[in-house]
């Protein structure tokens, strides 16, 4: 296939709208690109929210969470609304993931002085295991979202899609990387997180929290062999079912048990695809902030 540049508008046109003759329409002319209105790649963190600014789409919030992967402790959701003037000049923002724990609280600052406005929600183990981390992940990030003053013109959320905002957004593989938005809604949910954490060790030492922050570490599951699980713990989690009833001397219902949660993970994860996320639930373990309360 040969691509050829458009040629000049004829008669009784206008861009982007043909008026007479459509058969001799270009998909070019029909569909016109606007070059101003695309994130460079070579931009930076606030690529995107220079192009939604451009396009008329402020404030622009940036929604994301953590604790989705651990086996104990609470997942964390926060959405952050930072002031467009301010995102080139945060210099130590960045994936929390991929920051030292000091230069995480050094961004977590920044975020804060930086932040038109923010909101954080807390979900806790028991709530994960009532309903599914999916869906508690949906929910945490709707009302995130709906905890702040603002209001948005437009949202950027890590990952997957979140319907039922009520405002237009966008779901970015890796978003946390490449957006300034949710790399600073990533740093936020972190830091709260791992405050959390630190603060369960203080009750529950024998686990490592402080260390491991509940992930499934080798420190982890040598813990919970020994001790077996703790309120902290989410026992919709394969490895935290076995250890509980290894701990007991149970070993063939662990086995049993272990088969029903992967079974009730799949059918779960087969509602959520057809849009069973975001049943009316209670807010427990549920909390927010903003700056200046």
């Amino acid at each position: 296939m040969t691509l050829r540049p458009p040629e000049p508008a004829a008669r009784g046109t206008v861009r982007g709208v043909l008026t007479s003759a459509p058969s001799m329409a270009r998909p070019w002319t029909l569909y016109p690109r606007y070059p101003g209105h695309t994130p460079r790649r070579d931009a930076g963190l606030g690529a995107y929210e220079t192009v939604l600014a451009r396009a008329g789409f402020t404030p622009v919030a940036g929604i994301d969470e953590a604790g989705r992967g651990a086996c104990a402790g609470p997942l964390v959701v926060a959405a952050v609304v930072l002031d467009p003037a301010c995102i080139r000049r945060m210099h130590g923002l960045a994936d929390s993931k991929l920051l030292s724990p000091a230069a995480r609280e050094d961004a977590y600052d920044e975020v804060l002085r930086c932040a038109i406005d923010w909101h954080v929600v807390v979900i806790g183990a028991a709530q994960i295991d009532a309903v599914g981390l999916h869906v508690c992940n949906v929910y945490g990030m709707r009302r995130a979202f709906a905890g702040l003053r603002c209001a948005p013109g437009y949202v950027l959320t890590d990952g997957f899609e979140v319907r039922g905002l009520g405002a237009p957004a966008l779901a970015i593989w890796k978003g946390d990387r490449v957006t300034a938005s949710v790399a600073a809604a990533s740093v936020l949910a972190k830091v709260s997180r791992d405050r959390m954490m630190r603060d369960l060790h203080e009750r529950y030492p024998v686990y490592g929290f402080d260390r491991h922050k509940g992930y499934v570490t080798g420190d982890h599951v040598r813990a919970l062999a020994e001790h077996g699980p703790c309120p902290a713990h989410r026992y919709s989690f394969v490895n935290v079912i076995k250890a509980a009833a290894l701990r007991d001397g149970l070993d063939t219902m662990a086995e049993e048990l272990a088969e029903a949660m992967e079974l009730d993970a799949a059918v779960t994860a087969m509602e959520s695809m057809a849009g069973a996320v975001g049943a009316p639930m209670s807010p427990a373990g549920a909390s927010g902030g903003r700056r200046g309360e």
